[in-house]
């Protein structure tokens, strides 16, 4: 590895005495009240107050980066084909299925929404998905970066999510500059992943709720890295990511999540585990048991996380 991601301090827990505070990363945009990855939603989420926008990243098939979870277009749209079949011709005439319908945007009508006047202080946590070729998403993205001036670097307002150590390698290289965050749900890849200086981490939620998972929280914070968790939208699992001391909260509810941090010294936090969350501890350990199974068939497959993570990045 020739080179190291940066530290993003801008993204960093907040420092609300007596105590410290996530920033609201919204998922999607405000996805309590917009379709989800639309200019609808990001809009609404600035508007409550959200900190930073959380949004995925595909290629149409002739090369613009439209933002959508989905690498197809059944879901949301209705249209039974892959973003990655379709040019933005066509995809900007789609309409979501949930109301009030809205159109798929551009990654760069984000960017030109976010260098308005009252728009500086919002940052992106961008989620790089794996459907793409690596190498011509990462470039588009350089172009896109380049192509759309802001008085604050992208470099200084952006977080690169990465799901697998190939993409931080080709990041650093396509990308040097940009801060990174491992996205994953596994903890032991986390761990191996933790062997790359300054890469923050971005985790499912129940993952860290486990007793393997709750060591990672003191010791990235050791490391002084920041860590995330997703996507988190009930109550209680707001108020434990509070109790945990995590640096950002990925909500389809940022005002939510807002309103509880808001009352959070005046308030008793209440245990994730009340009689309202049986469903939703079921949920919880029903995950817990598909990730154990997950690791143990990518350990098999793939050989220990920490082989892979030398063998991809030599560290």
């Amino acid at each position: 590895m020739d080179s190291v991601p940066p530290a993003a301090s801008w993204a960093a827990s907040r420092d609300t005495k007596p105590t410290r505070l996530p920033q609201a990363i919204a998922h999607r945009g405000n996805m309590s009240v917009f379709p989800e990855n639309t200019m609808a939603a990001f809009k609404s989420a600035v508007e409550v107050g959200a900190h930073a926008i959380e949004t995925d990243t595909h290629l149409s098939r002739d090369g613009v980066i439209v933002l959508s979870h989905d690498v197809t277009l059944k879901r949301c749209f209705g249209k039974a084909s892959k973003v990655a079949d379709c040019d933005w011709a066509e995809l900007s005439t789609l309409r979501t299925l949930r109301g009030p319908r809205q159109p798929m945007p551009r990654l760069l009508d984000l960017l030109e929404y976010l260098v308005q006047p009252g728009n500086e202080h919002i940052w992106i946590l961008l989620d790089i998905k794996t459907d793409d070729d690596a190498a011509k998403l990462l470039t588009c993205l350089a172009e896109t970066f380049a192509s759309t001036p802001t008085p604050r670097p992208w470099n200084q307002r952006i977080i690169l999510g990465c799901w697998e150590a190939n993409y931080v390698a080709l990041c650093l290289k396509i990308l040097p500059g940009f801060p990174l965050a491992y996205q994953g749900w596994s903890t032991s890849f986390t761990t191996a992943m933790m062997a790359v200086p300054n890469l923050n981490l971005d985790m499912l939620c129940q993952t860290l709720a486990t007793p393997s998972g709750s060591k990672i929280i003191p010791e990235a914070r050791k490391q002084g890295r920041l860590i995330f968790a997703w996507t988190i939208k009930e109550e209680e699992w707001m108020e434990l990511s509070i109790r945990q001391g995590l640096d950002g909260v990925v909500t389809d509810d940022p005002k939510l999540f807002l309103e509880i941090c808001d009352r959070w010294p005046k308030t008793q936090a209440r245990s994730v585990f009340t009689k309202r969350t049986v469903q939703q501890s079921a949920h919880w350990a029903f995950i817990c048991f598909l990730v154990m199974i997950a690791e143990t068939f990518n350990r098999l497959t793939r050989g220990s996380p920490q082989a892979q993570v030398k063998r991809i990045l030599g560290v």
